[in-house]
Formats: C-alpha cells, structure tokens, sequence
C-alpha cells in the first residue's frame, strides 16, 4: 500500500518452440514485464520469431485499416485461447489483405466522391455571385478582341465614385446584386490605351475581382439546374457504394473479428521481442515479476507445458534499481488519487509510493479550507449523481465533499448560516490567531512526515550521505526541530533552551562541514556556497511551513465570503430577490473557491510535499497482457 511490491528478475529456460506457448500464458496471468537488455546475448545470440513479427505488424496494419470502413465490436470475446502458430497467422494476414483490396477500392470511390461533392458546392458558391445576371456566363469568359471585361465586387460606399471614373475612360459600369456590403458589378470598355489607367482606378476603389469557372458556360439557372442533377447523380451513386461497404461489412464482419483475436493472442510473443533470445532449440526470457507472484507463475507453467523449463530468480542488484518497475496493485478506492499521484510522476522501485498519504491528506485539506455541510453536501450530491460521468473520480469527489461536510459540523457552517447549529470545535472567523496556528501545526507535522519518508527512500536506494545531509535529510531535519523548539520556547516562556540551541547550532556546523567537503573549489567559494546552501535549507523549510498558512487562510476567506453574500442579500428590498442573491452567492462560492481550494491543496501536496522526497521518474510496471481493448 505505501510502496511498490517487491520484484525478482526471472530467467526462464525453454525449448525455443514453445515461446509462443509461454508468451500467452504469462500474457494471461498479467504478471510478467519483459526485460529487454541483450544480458545473455554472447550464449543465446538469436532473436527469435522475426519473421511472425513481420507478418504481425503487416496484419495489424491492414486490420487498423479496415476497421475505419468496417467498424468491429468494441467489445473482444476471444473465446477459446490458443497458441497462434506462424501458419495461422499469415493465413490470417493473407485474408486481411484480400479484404483490404475491397476495402481500398471503396476507400478510393469514397474519395473521389468526396473531391467531386466539394467541387461542385465550390461551383454553387462561385455561382452565387453571379445569380442576378440573366446571361450567358460564357459571354463573360476568356479574351475578346474588342471589349475589356471586368467583373467583381466594390464597397458599397466606393460604386458611384467609381462609376464617375470609368465613365472618363470611356467604360460603362452595371451593377447586378448587392450582398454584404459589397456591390457585385461588371465593368465594360474598349480595349485600347485606357486599360492599364482603368485598372489603376479599380484598385484604388477596393475592386475584387471575381473569377467565372469554365464549369460555368451558360446562364445561371440553367447552370443551377445541372449542378443540382450532378449533385443528385452522385448522392446516388455515394449510396450504392456505402450499400456495397455495408455488405462487405455484413460478409466480413464475424472474420475481422476471428482475425483481431487472432492478433490478440500473438501479440505477446511480438512484444516479448529482445527479451527472448535463442540458441538453436534452446530459448531464454529474462523479466520482472512480482515476488508474491513466482509460485503462481511456476503452477502456471507446469500445469501448460509438456516439455522441460527451468525458472530462475534473484533479487535486483544495485545497479539495476533504477531500471527494475514499479509494481502497484490496482485498489479501487485509490484509482483516483493514483490517477493526480501519476501526474507528478511514478515511484521510483522501493520508494514510498506516495497515494495513500496523498488522499487522507488531501481530503482533510480541503475540508478544512472549504468546510459547510451545505456545500459539501452538495458536493457530494452532484457526484453521485454524476457517478457514470465521473466514474473512477466520483469516489474523490464524494470524498472531499464528506470532508467539506463534517468540517461544516465542527465549524457550525451550514451554506454559510453560522447561527443555525452549534459549532462542534469552533468557528473560524470567532478565533483566527487559533485558526492560524491549527494550520501551522497542520503543516510541520505533515513536513515532519515527509522528511521521515525522505530519509527512507534514500536508505532504501543505499545513498546514506543524502539520507544524512540532504536538504531533506536527517540533519536538516534535526535542524528544523531544533530551531521549531527554539521558537516554541522563546514564545513560551521567553527563553531559549540550552539544549534546543545547541543542537541548532550543532545542526548547522555539521551542514555547513559537509556542504563545503561536497563542494569542488576553492577555500572561499566553497565557504561561499556553503553557506548559501545552508541558508536556502533552512529558509526552505521556514517557507513551507508558513505555505500551510493557506489552510486557515481560506477557512477564513470562506467565512468572509459568505458575509459578504448575505450582506448583499440584505441589501434587497424584496424577499424573493433576497432568496435569489443567497442562492446565487452559494453557487458562486461553490463553483469559485472550491476549484481554488482544489488547486490550493494540490499546490501544497506538489510542492510542499512530492518536491521533497517523491523522484517520480520511476518505470511503469507494464506487464505482457492480451489486449482485449479493441484496439491491435
């Protein structure tokens, strides 16, 4: 629950036709990750199973491709599990390229069907601005000997200015239809010396040209008229082939999806890839598997396979540590809180995995920041309702409004009446110096704590020097109790302790010392530097400490801005509008500062908490599985 499971790495010998068997049965017991490394590659220098990879991947591709015209169930009933042989599976991959055929000649149809649909609403559109004219559209096109011909669209405001214009160069100007502000006209003139001075004037109008397709050769009902029977002509035709692909689908359907299990079930062989390697009929795959699970993998293995093996297993060095994954069981009540856990990173193997500190801490957070029982109630209301929505995340979100809730009861807090119940502990706004220091107590326990975890994990990962001297380490740690001690004494009794104040002092000297032997230069610099690390150590943990003052902060703004909502209700002169502005101030309250109060709480987990001893770098356990997602 607090760290990943403990894992061997496992070397198992076997004759090298029966890989693909071995691959399907660790696949289905979901408890083998495959190590890749060429550790054996100088005794066992073969790979086994290219050439069905090859033919894999080939199958894959053509399924993936099929599947966007012939869509299979989402849902995979593999039915009875077998060993997929290299004969079945290039069966398989021939029969998929057979149907692929079809299905690209569809692919092909639907494309050009497509490119035709958008030419002809390009035509409809183009046609559209020259609707009002009751011509032949191919009188307007191509050079004349004669006439100069310009046909467009003018501002509005520019079309009389403009025809002043081209009357003194001896053009004429027709205006047809007016859309948008812009007037669609046609400018006709003599071809001669006043061509290049008229389209001067016309670009100085704001004139647009508008260009005629050749599609267009005739007038523009007769041209709507074709287009319309195009269009009709195609809609027919794009039906017939999906009436084609729909009985291709319904032929082929019940086969795609034999062929996808198929793929399923050879999948594992493929990605156990370099992992597996051979020396004539002798084969090797080397992995990771969870401690607990060895004797269940073993059974496993005696029960299915005929001929000899041999399982070998050891602990992780060292060295290989950073590479071993990071097994964690799936928990449903945790999935949530796993889920914001990953965004920051994966535990690294041995190192305390950080979930289950991360929800209690947070759901107590946030109902300490946004505690009324009214609110979290609701909170949790609407996430039950939502739960299908929601689905892994109604369990956080129900949880934080339970919080939200009993909080609410200690405060006496409910939609922000703080005179309709008691208060079971205190009201926050009644005592802020005491709501102050409740969350100050609230956040050194909480650094206490990850500093413990901290030094843990670097003991665990054999790094004693940072587990004794890191900024997170036990010194350091020894530091920030001393001098909290220090403080709590002073404020106490006015007086500083011996003892407190020597170990603070002890604290520091020995930091300092093993700052400067760490650091490479000389006398002064290393000084220098250490000092200044020193200092950013303990100024780190004075920070952080004062970070939690957050948690009572918005306690208290929560309180005030119910205040400030009732004082705005009272404000009202009828008893509807003040119902009205209560309602509307508790949605504001609710919907605002509880995602506020979500992020605050975040913040302070990430960096007040993770930063100091959660890497996050750590590899996902991902096991050999068969993929019955859908998805090949």
């Amino acid at each position: 629950m607090f760290s990943p499971q403990p894992m061997k790495h496992v070397l198992l010998q076997v004759l090298t036709g029966d890989l693909p068997q071995v691959s399907l049965i660790l696949a289905e017991l979901e408890l083998f990750s495959p190590d890749h490394r060429p550790l054996y590659e100088e005794h066992f220098p073969l790979v086994p199973g290219e050439r069905f990879r090859d033919l894999y991947t080939q199958a894959s591709s053509r399924l993936h491709k099929i599947s966007r015209h012939i869509p299979l169930n989402p849902q995979v009933h593999l039915g009875g599990i077998h060993v997929i042989s290299e004969q079945e599976l290039e069966q398989t991959n021939l029969w998929l390229g057979e149907v692929w055929e079809r299905c690209s000649a569809y692919e092909e149809s639907l494309r050009r069907f497509a490119d035709e649909k958008q030419m002809i609403s390009q035509l409809e559109q183009a046609l559209e601005n020259f609707g009002e004219l009751n011509i032949d559209l191919g009188l307007l096109q191509g050079e004349r000997l004669f006439l100069d011909i310009h046909i467009g669209m003018v501002p509005r405001a520019n079309v009389t200015q403009l025809k002043e214009a081209v009357t003194l160069a001896d053009y004429l100007l027709f205006d047809y239809m007016e859309h948008e502000g812009n007037v669609h006209v046609i400018v006709v003139g003599p071809k001669g010396e006043h061509e290049k001075e008229l389209r001067s004037v016309l670009d100085t109008a704001g004139f647009r040209a508008l260009p005629i397709p050749p599609e267009l050769q005739h007038e523009p009902e007769r041209v709507r008229a074709d287009l319309a029977r195009r269009k009709l002509e195609l809609e027919r035709q794009l039906q017939n082939e999906n009436d084609a692909i729909h009985s291709c689908a319904s032929e082929n359907r019940e086969r795609l999806e034999q062929s996808r299990n198929t793929l399923i079930m050879a999948e594992p062989f493929v990605r156990i890839d370099t992992a597996a390697r051979s020396a004539g009929h002798l084969s090797i795959i080397s992995g990771w598997i969870p401690a607990r699970e060895i004797r269940r993998i073993r059974q496993a293995l005696e029960e299915t396979l005929t001929n000899p093996f041999r399982l070998d297993t050891r602990n992780p060095t060292p060295d290989e540590r950073p590479l071993v994954p990071s097994y964690v069981p799936d928990n449903r009540l945790m999935t949530p809180f796993a889920t914001l856990v990953r965004q920051y990173g994966i535990p690294r193997y041995g190192e305390v995995d950080p979930t289950a500190i991360f929800a209690v801490t947070f759901i107590l957070m946030f109902g300490m920041m946004f505690g009324d029982m009214g609110h979290g109630a609701t909170i949790a209301l609407i996430a039950w309702l939502a739960r299908r929505k929601l689905r892994s995340f109604t369990l956080f979100a129900v949880s934080i409004g339970i919080s939200a809730t009993l909080f609410g009861l200690l405060y006496g807090s409910i939609f922000g009446y703080e005179d309709l119940i008691d208060a079971f502990w205190i009201a926050p706004l009644s005592d802020p110096i005491y709501m102050l220091s409740v969350a100050l107590k609230w956040g050194i326990a909480f650094l206490l704590l990850i500093s413990l975890i901290s030094i843990y994990n670097r003991i665990i990962q054999g790094d004693l020097g940072r587990a004794l001297f890191d900024s997170n380490g036990l010194i350091s740690t020894l530091l920030y109790m001393s001098l909290l001690y220090l403080v709590y004494d002073y404020y106490a009794d006015g007086g500083f302790s011996l003892v407190a104040a020597a170990s603070t002092l002890l604290s520091l000297l020995v930091l300092l010392t093993y700052k400067a032997i760490q650091t490479k230069a000389s006398p002064g610099e290393r000084m220098l530097v250490a000092f200044i690390e020193t200092f950013e150590t303990l100024t780190g943990y004075i920070s952080n400490t004062l970070s939690f003052l957050r948690v009572a902060a918005f306690s208290l703004n929560h309180v005030a801005l119910a205040i400030a909502v009732f004082a705005l209700a009272d404000m009202m002169v009828t008893v509807q509008a003040h119902i009205l502005m209560v309602i509307c101030g508790n949605l504001f309250i609710l919907v605002l500062e509880g995602a506020i109060v979500t992020i605050q709480a975040l913040r302070l987990e990430y960096y007040e908490g993770f930063s100091r001893f959660y890497s996050g770098d750590g590899l996902e356990f991902r096991p050999l599985r068969l993929n019955t997602g859908g998805k090949v």
